[in-house]
């Protein structure tokens, strides 16, 4: 069915989503607004991402270094966790976050209706809400994605958690499997195994964190792998349950779990929207494509975060929807979305982050750069941490002197990364950011610096 607006219940705007289409800024304040949310209100970062997975990794972290107390000449030790405790702190802030959200859309703004069911275009900025018909002459999709299942044999009928649900876990389970290799496995899998669970996992490719810097990738599978039982190069065959165990088949053995967490990454919800019936068109991996103002192909429609690219940041999708509602507000003073130094972090352990090319992207760019190099075992406050496996390296461009990629694996690096981060977005060169302002001595940034200077040395 393809409707036209006539006979629809008319909005002026109609946003897709609660995550970032929540902020809804006081340039709207007298328009009538419809948001439309599928699940829990907020979106995922504040449900089941970012924040509930963090508030979880930090007890997770100091029960792992709890183990390692005898390094720097403690005696400390773990001796379990009460998963229910742990759990309930999160989700007593993050529900009540989501429910006052909630109640707020739904009751405290005069000017902004929340419809809660699944959105479907119907036709050109018109949409079926569960048999609720709505149009207005201006969109936001913001619909974000969802955890996607791999065709594996038994796996739907034997049953498993995504990170939709994991978290929210009666009990710590003995035994855990993890399907994936992706940041959401290596952070579920910290957790589970820092807090007592044996951990396997499962991954297609032959390391974890794929995705990145080869050599962070090498270094981090190979120190998280101490940690837990990896089983890499394929994935399983087969998935049963067998005598209230589940049995998972591998070309090699199987191995029995008490819990399973499916993680192979995320899909855009674009086609639960139907985006093509209302003209929009998508990449063949499901983003909804959008130009540099966040604009679809059909006027008056705008998209951002998880549906419109492919980062799966909330920062990102928080900056894109800051520029797209400036652009709803003022179409003849449209802002472009700023994707020049997107950074992203791996909240596991070891912390990883990174900003910018790796090296194999530079490479096939025809890059001519330097790698500039520092473990944290070459710093003072490394030797404070007794740490033997962390470093940061950045990546120049001997043209330019501009850094064109960094990438840190130890404590702190979502921290330690920022000044590399600031000085992609505004064009300082190496050697401004090395040598012009202070850096506190002994603090671990000196790892930024010394990286940045080994790197100036080679140009």
């Amino acid at each position: 069915m393809h409707q036209s607006q006539e006979n629809a219940e008319q909005f002026d705007l109609i946003v897709i989503g609660s995550g970032s289409g929540n902020a809804i800024p006081d340039d709207l304040a007298g328009w009538k607004i419809a948001i439309v949310e599928r699940g829990t209100f907020g979106g995922t970062c504040l449900n089941v991402g970012c924040i509930p997975s963090k508030m979880f990794v930090l007890p997770a972290d100091k029960a792992v270094d709890a183990r390692h107390g005898h390094e720097i000449g403690i005696d400390t030790q773990f001796n379990g966790a009460d998963w229910p405790a742990i759990r309930d702190r999160v989700f007593g802030r993050i529900d009540e976050i989501a429910d006052g959200g909630r109640e707020y859309r739904a009751t405290g703004t005069e000017n902004v209706t929340l419809i809660e069911g699944t959105a479907r275009f119907i036709g050109d900025k018109v949409f079926d809400v569960e048999g609720r018909i709505i149009a207005a002459p201006n969109v936001l999709v913001a619909a974000g994605s969802r955890p996607v299942v791999p065709p594996i044999p038994g796996l739907v009928e034997t049953g498993f958690h995504t990170s939709d649900s994991i978290m929210r876990l009666d009990d710590l389970p003995d035994r855990l499997g993890i399907i994936g290799g992706g940041f959401i496995a290596v952070e579920m899998g910290h957790v589970f195994s820092g807090l007592g669970s044996s951990v396997t996992m499962f991954n297609r490719s032959p390391g974890l964190l794929s995705a990145h810097d080869d050599e962070i990738a090498e270094r981090f599978t190979h120190v998280f792998g101490a940690r837990v039982d990896l089983r890499l190069g394929h994935v399983p065959t087969k998935v049963e349950r067998r005598d209230g165990a589940i049995v998972i088949h591998t070309v090699a053995d199987e191995i029995e779990v008490d819990e399973l967490l499916v993680a192979t990454g995320r899909e855009p919800n674009s086609d639960l929207l139907d985006v093509e019936a209302g003209g929009l068109r998508c990449h063949h991996h499901g983003t909804v494509v959008v130009d540099e103002y966040l604009r679809t192909g059909v006027d008056g429609v705008w998209a951002i975060g998880d549906i419109a690219n492919s980062f799966q940041l909330k920062h990102v999708a928080n900056h894109e929807a800051m520029v797209a509602f400036w652009n709803i507000a003022h179409p003849d003073e449209p802002r472009a979305a700023d994707h020049k130094a997107v950074p992203s972090a791996v909240f596991s352990n070891p912390q990883v982050a990174s900003v910018g090319m790796t090296e194999r992207e530079a490479e096939a760019a025809g890059r001519s750069y330097v790698v500039g190099r520092r473990d944290y075992a070459g710093t003072a406050y490394g030797w404070a941490l007794a740490d033997e496996t962390s470093f940061a390296k950045v990546l120049v461009d001997v043209s330019t002197g501009l850094i064109i990629g960094a990438h840190i694996i130890g404590p702190q690096a979502a921290t330690l990364i920022q000044p590399l981060i600031q000085a992609m977005q505004f064009d300082q060169t190496a050697a401004d950011v090395a040598h012009e302002p202070y850096w506190i001595h002994p603090a671990l940034t000196e790892v930024v610096e010394n990286a940045l200077i080994d790197a100036l040395d080679q140009l």
